[in-house]
Order: structure tokens, then C-alpha cells, then sequence
């Protein structure tokens, strides 16, 4: 009989299968720590913290920009609204308006051009005295004397001139107005100063005669075509620019700026204004504007501005001679005192281009009207505007 072999019990360890299980992990195990750190970016997360603060930087910037326009603008509208208001009172009590310089007859209008058979012409009228002034629009101040008396020491030369004589005496020397107009700044276009530019009476034939000549080499007046293109010559930067140069430097005409302030300002914003707009005109030209000595003429300048106050309705004058040198004259209510003197033509050239010439000019409204006065003299023969009596 056949019998069974015995059954051996296998090692344990040969029960055990060759595969490994994978590690449990509970809420008692830690977590493997190099994982977060190989993860973490440093230079990510300053270029993420520095565009947080760029934003919020804008952000903020441009509410303050909003609130600051918005306070403007409110304040604008109320400030209109208050007047307004205080118009219908005044016009309901039969006074006059606020802002309004209510003068014995004749009233002085508040336009400086009219239009006379279509062509503009200059509103000239007569105050309490007889002497003829032009309207100016503005309440503060109505109205610019057409001509004006103004002490001289480098004219001695021109008084042998036939029409010379007659716009100069021992009271000096006779400027006549060609335009004006209102100096603004801000986007609100707060009104600073009225500016007049005078030509002297004894010029006005120079004048005429290069303008007429420079659009009809053989006409002594324009017609209005001719007119229209002297005109639009007067506005094109470039044109402008090389006319009133030509005017200046050539013809030696001489010249003044009137500036009478509408609201009490200071001799530090004029002297601000005009250095910066002789610096901006100068620059682009170093080879001609380079020089130590147009330098100093501009510190010259700053020198002669360097005051206090300005009050509105005071008058300052600008005169620029036959040889160019430039003369400041203030009134501040005892006469007309000089305060300085820059001999360098080319720093007064350049104030006079400021307000004249270019794709900017200090006022453009005072630009427009100042060519609206020199087309009244193209129209007329040369050598009578002088000897116009109106």
C-alpha cells in the first residue's frame, strides 16, 4: 500500500510575495517638507507684490486726479451760479452787473472790432477828456488809450522825418495801438493781464511798406485777396515768424507791449513767463543764442523782474528802440518810472516774437486782433495812416 509523503511547511519567509506596498500616511505623519521649499519663488512673488503696489499707486493717483477736477469743476458751476444769481438782483434793483464798470455817456462798448462793409474795423471812441481809447471786452479793465506819450533818448535822429515831427515833441515819443487781446492760463482759462502792442506813429510807413510789398511788389495798398493772404501768412508758424523777424531786425521799427494786469499778480510769474519763453525760443538755436553774452542779457532780465506785487489795473510797458534795446517802464499810481534796460536786441526780439510768431504765442486771441489791426493799415495808402484823423 502506497503512502502519502508528508506535506513540509514552507519557510515564512517564502509566504511573504516580493511586492512592496505603498506608505500610508495619516494625520500623525508629517509631511515631506522639501516639496513647498523646491516650489517657493522669491523673485515671483516681489515682481507679484511690486505690480500690487504699481496698481494701487494708479489707482489711487487717479481718484485724487478725478477729486481734484471734480472739485474744480463744482466749484466753477457754483461760483457762475452765485453770480448769475446775484446779476438778476442787481438787475431787478436797476444797478449794474457784477464785473460790470458802469461809465458816464458814451458807454464804452465791449467790442474792439467792427464789421464795416465787411471788413473789420477797429472801435475807436472818445472818454469824458477827448482822448480816443479802444474797448477791451473786460470788466476790470474796459478800454487801452489808442496812442500813447512815451519819453524818449534814442530818438533824436528820427525827428528830421516829415511825419516824425508831427508824433514827436519834448513829451516824447507817439505809439499807436494795433491790437490787443486777453493773457490766459490754466484750461480754465483764467484771465491774467490785458496786452497791448503799440507801433510808433512815425513807423506805421515802414510798416505798411515791407507788408505791401511782400505780398505786391507794385501795389502801395492790398486789396482784400491780397489782404487775405498777408493774413494767412501772419498765422502760419513759419511765415510768421520769418515776417515779424524781418520787421524787427531789418525795418527797426519801434515798438511796445502795454500789459495791465485784470487781477492782483506778482513780477515773479511775468518774470517766469517771459525767461521761460525766451529760453524755449532760444535753445533749438544754439549757434545764434549760445553766446556768454545773450546769457547775461537774460540775467539781466530775471534781474529786472525780480519785484514784489503787481496790482490789477497798474500798467507796465515794454519798449523796444530803433536799435533794440529793451526798456521796462511801471506805473504804480505816480507815474510811469523806468526799472530797467537789457541792451541785447535779440532778448526784446524774442519777447516780441513770443506774442507775434510761431505755432504758439502767449495770447492767441491778442495774436488775432493784433493782425486784424495790421490788415486796417495794409488797406490804406502808405505813409497816411500816420496823418488819420479819426
Amino acid at each position: 500500500m502506497m503512502r502519502s509523503a508528508p506535506l513540509r511547511a514552507l519557510p515564512r519567509a517564502a509566504a511573504r510575495t516580493n511586492t512592496r506596498s505603498a506608505p500610508r500616511r495619516t494625520f500623525l505623519r508629517a509631511r515631506n517638507a522639501s516639496r513647498p521649499l523646491e516650489r517657493l519663488d522669491i523673485g515671483r512673488l516681489s515682481r507679484a507684490r511690486n505690480d500690487y503696489d504699481r496698481d494701487r499707486t494708479y489707482f489711487l493717483a487717479a481718484g485724487a486726479l478725478a477729486g481734484a477736477i471734480g472739485i474744480v469743476f463744482t466749484g466753477t458751476k457754483l461760483y457762475k451760479a452765485i453770480q448769475a444769481e446775484n446779476n438778476k438782483k442787481r438787475k431787478a434793483a436797476g444797478e449794474p452787473a457784477a464785473g460790470v464798470t458802469q461809465l458816464d455817456a458814451p458807454t464804452v462798448p465791449s467790442e474792439t472790432f467792427t464789421t464795416d462793409g465787411g471788413v473789420k474795423r477797429k472801435v475807436v471812441v472818445h472818454d469824458e477828456d477827448g482822448y480816443e481809447i479802444v474797448p477791451t471786452g473786460n470788466g476790470t479793465v474796459p478800454d487801452f488809450p489808442r496812442h500813447l506819450e512815451v519819453p524818449s533818448s534814442h530818438d533824436a535822429s528820427q525827428a528830421a522825418q516829415p511825419i516824425a515831427a508831427t508824433v514827436q515833441d519834448d513829451a516824447g515819443i507817439e505809439y499807436t495801438l494795433v491790437g490787443l487781446g486777453l493773457r490766459t492760463v490754466s484750461f480754465l482759462s483764467i484771465g491774467v493781464y490785458i496786452v497791448g502792442f503799440y507801433v510808433a506813429t512815425a513807423d506805421i510807413a515802414k510798416l505798411q511798406h515791407h507788408l505791401v510789398k511782400k505780398v505786391n511788389p507794385i501795389a502801395s495798398t492790398l486789396i482784400p485777396s491780397e489782404r487775405d493772404t498777408l493774413r494767412q501768412s501772419l498765422l502760419d508758424p513759419a511765415e510768421s515768424e520769418a515776417t515779424w523777424t524781418a520787421l524787427l531786425q531789418d525795418l527797426q521799427c519801434r515798438s511796445a507791449f502795454r500789459i495791465v494786469p485784470v487781477r492782483d499778480t506778482d513780477f515773479h510769474h511775468l518774470r517766469d513767463a517771459f525767461v521761460r519763453a525766451v529760453q524755449t525760443r532760444s535753445n533749438p538755436r544754439p549757434q545764434e543764442f549760445g553766446d556768454e553774452a545773450f546769457g547775461e542779457s537774460v540775467r539781466t532780465l530775471k534781474a529786472i523782474f525780480n519785484r514784489g506785487k503787481l496790482p490789477k489795473t497798474r500798467e507796465l510797458l515794454m519798449l523796444r528802440d530803433d536799435r533794440g534795446a529793451l526798456d521796462v517802464l511801471y506805473d504804480d499810481g505816480k507815474g510811469r518810472q523806468p526799472v530797467g534796460r537789457v541792451e541785447d536786441e535779440r532778448v526784446s526780439r524774442l519777447l516780441w516774437l513770443n506774442y507775434l510768431a510761431g505755432k504758439k504765442v502767449a495770447s492767441e486771441v491778442a495774436r488775432k486782433n493784433i493782425i486784424e489791426g495790421v490788415m486796417e493799415f495794409v488797406e490804406r495808402p502808405v505813409g497816411t495812416v500816420a496823418t488819420q484823423v479819426l
